[in-house]
């Protein structure tokens, strides 16, 4: 099984500080907010379900994308 760097309940803001690498991936799914204080103390999953987008799909490319940075 491939690592989990980041979770459902991984708050965006950690993700865009910890892993520079996923922002091209919230971006591509319309996440334009990741600045907003508000957006960044937001759980990757509650991030998803706003915008309408299933969690594990995110989570599965972000976690991809990190190992692949590794």
């Amino acid at each position: 099984m491939a690592e989990q760097y980041v979770t459902g309940e991984t708050l965006v803001g950690e993700i865009v500080t910890q892993y520079p690498e996923a922002v091209e991936i919230l971006l591509s799914i319309g996440m334009h907010c990741l600045g907003c204080p508000a957006s960044r103390a937001e759980s990757l999953e509650d991030a998803c379900a706003v915008h309408g987008i299933p969690a594990e799909q995110v989570i599965e490319a972000i976690n991809a994308r990190i190992a692949e940075s590794k």
